[in-house]
């Protein structure tokens, strides 16, 4: 007999680590060759590893909630043969046990810290976070937790690090400066509810966890304003109708509005690149690449943002593909954990469920978000050179919320009247 290590695979170069959620087998279940051992979850994507082998399962090293490094052996799976064997992905264990070496040189020169006076949870990663880089325990007790139960995760308390320092320091009274640290913690308990016999009290599933932590998140980390423009897309809605069976016809792919959107963005993003950007502490990173978020619904009422990488080296046909390829496999569930990395903006149509317009919260680190509203027919003033006249035209609103930390209304108004200009100077005799 023999032992095979089943190991955390990698699953895309901006991927560190994942959660485990679901066992599917226990120790001592019988296992078949790319049969799935367990679940687990990256950032918002949840994926399944198999097993690359036929055996038994032996042991589990990691529970469920447990956050697993890339290259970790997460289970033992005992196989017929004589040596040990493990899987391609144990080329990544050098860098967890780097991770590992960095958080006990943490502990052998960081001021020693008293964690036992909380009643709170803190995983032994963050307390060594917390002592590498000289976090009190007020301040920790203060930083809104995403994890389970509002427990303080990894990505918590590094996001604190980033931003700790930034706020502006009042040398006259010192004890004021502690007061906005410990406001989070204020609004992480429990409001009394009043609940009655016919009322039903359900827990959040992980995923709307998750999204309501980044939320609240984005709103105190960004300076939210808003800016608004009406657009004329007649000829974008005749010329769709007039060309879309003929498109699906050849592409095998239905052509809907988003691709002609996401198209107008990229073109306005390469123009006003000021709004290709993030925030790092005083620092601002121009992002080299244009990579639209596309923001999804999913059947189960949740969000997720999968990305289209280079957008704009894309022709409509190649943006029609990508926004059907990503939206389809979102709904059933299949995205990878790279497809919703490393956006650098993002639109979400509001529209689809009939708003006309919506002043959506921005997908950080980013400094904008484009919201699409519902086109609709509307009488309008027509200019021509007879006169003006009134007619039925289609328009819709665009909404775009940006970060006025660093994006000033000149800029986000004018990117946004770009994106309008773009959609309003269709060619209703364009050739796809």
């Amino acid at each position: 007999m023999a032992k095979f290590e089943l190991k955390l695979p990698k699953m895309g170069e901006s991927v560190a680590e994942a959660t485990i959620t679901n066992w599917l087998k226990n120790v001592g279940d019988r296992i078949e060759a790319d049969e799935t051992v367990l679940e687990i979850a990256t950032d918002k994507v949840d994926s399944e590893v198999p097993s690359e082998v036929e055996g038994t399962l032996v042991e589990i090293l990691f529970q469920v909630d447990d956050v697993v490094q890339v290259g970790q052996t997460i289970a033992i799976i005992e196989t017929e043969g004589g040596e040990v064997a493990s899987t391609p992905a144990a080329s990544a264990t050098p860098t967890a046990a780097a991770v590992e070496q960095t958080v006990q040189v943490a502990q052998d020169v960081a001021a020693p810290v008293d964690f036992s006076a909380s009643e709170k949870f803190f995983s032994p990663l963050v307390k060594n976070i917390a002592k590498e880089e000289g976090i009190s325990l007020s301040e920790l007790e203060a930083i809104q937790g995403t994890g389970k139960e509002g427990r303080v995760t990894k990505n918590d308390i590094l996001a604190y690090v980033e931003t700790r320092g930034t706020q502006p320091q009042v040398a006259a009274a010192p004890a004021a400066v502690a007061k906005p640290a410990a406001a989070p913690a204020t609004a992480t308990k429990a409001v009394p509810v009043s609940v009655n016999g016919g009322d039903e009290i359900v827990e959040m599933d992980r995923m709307r966890k998750l999204i309501s932590g980044y939320m609240v998140q984005s709103v105190q980390t960004s300076a939210h304003v808003q800016s608004f423009i009406e657009v004329d897309v007649t000829n974008i809605v005749n010329w769709r109708n007039k060309v879309k069976n003929t498109f699906e016809k050849r592409e095998g792919e239905k052509l809907t509005f988003t691709p002609i959107f996401m198209e107008a963005v990229a073109k306005a993003l390469k123009d006003f690149p000021g709004m290709n950007i993030s925030v790092d502490g005083d620092f601002i990173i121009k992002k080299k690449n244009i990579n639209l978020g596309m923001a999804a619904a999913l059947p189960n009422g949740n969000l997720i943002v999968p990305v289209i990488k280079n957008a704009d080296q894309l022709n409509l046909v190649g943006m029609a593909k990508a926004v059907n390829d990503l939206g389809n496999r979102a709904k059933a569930g299949k995205l990878k954990p790279d497809d919703t990395q490393g956006g650098t903006y993002t639109v979400t149509n509001v529209g689809t469920f009939g708003s006309v317009f919506g002043t959506p919260i921005i997908n950080q680190p980013q400094v904008g978000i484009l919201a699409l509203g519902a086109i609709r027919k509307v009488p309008a003033v027509i200019e021509t050179p007879e006169g003006d006249f009134i007619g039925i035209r289609q328009k819709m609103f665009l909404s775009h919320s940006y970060d006025h930390r660093v994006v000033d209304g000149a800029l986000g108004g004018s990117f946004v009247k770009r994106v309008a200009d773009i959609l309003e100077a269709w060619d209703i005799n364009r050739e796809i």
